[in-house]
């Protein structure tokens, strides 16, 4: 609440009547006498300091590492510049016609023949026999994966016929108590006994 009257205060923005309010309380709390205390004494240390102004560019004392070295300075400056590039392009091309004028190859060798029908042949035979193997081998797999479900398959089938015929000789056997009960009912009525 007093730190905008503090402001005030020090910038001499407050009116009389908040001057006596704040020198009252500062006379009584001393957490904000120490604070205003503070604040003119930061205030008096700025008002000393003298304007300067700011300079217009900061020199570096490594501006210098970042200046390019003088070859990559002539290699710049000589690609850069047509007239040394046309010199250099016609030096390159005079200096291609005298090498190879100098050393022209000696006579042509013939080159051997190439029996095309004998490469073709070969190549149309790996590739069969390339085909044949990843035909072979697709088969083994589906061969496998078919022996490998038919086996889940029957031990599957087995398991149901296990839980079938258990249920079927449980239902029997419960049918068959109540044969013998109906047996011993109709041999030996209620009221004979």
């Amino acid at each position: 609440m007093f730190a905008v009257r503090f402001t005030g205060l020090l910038f001499g923005e407050l009116p009389e009547e908040g001057r006596r309010l704040v020198d009252l309380h500062t006379k009584s709390c001393a957490a904000c006498r120490d604070e205003l205390n503070t604040l003119r004494s930061t205030q008096a240390i700025l008002l000393s300091v003298p304007d300067e102004e700011m300079p217009q560019r900061i020199g570096f004392v490594s501006d210098r590492v970042y200046e390019p070295s003088r070859l990559l300075r002539w290699w710049r400056a000589f690609w850069g510049s047509a007239p040394r590039l046309g010199f250099a392009s016609a030096a390159m091309l005079s200096v291609a016609i005298v090498v190879f004028a100098m050393h022209r190859p000696g006579p042509v060798t013939p080159v051997a023949v190439v029996d095309v029908a004998r490469l073709q042949s070969d190549f149309s035979r790996q590739v069969n026999e390339a085909v044949e193997k990843a035909v072979a081998e697709s088969d083994a797999r589906h061969e496998q994966r078919t022996a490998e479900l038919l086996d889940a398959a029957a031990k599957r089938f087995d398991t149901e016929r296990k839980a079938d015929m258990a249920a079927v000789s449980q239902s029997f056997a419960i049918m068959e108590k109540y044969a013998k009960l109906e047996y011993r009912a109709a041999m030996f009525p209620e009221g004979s006994r």
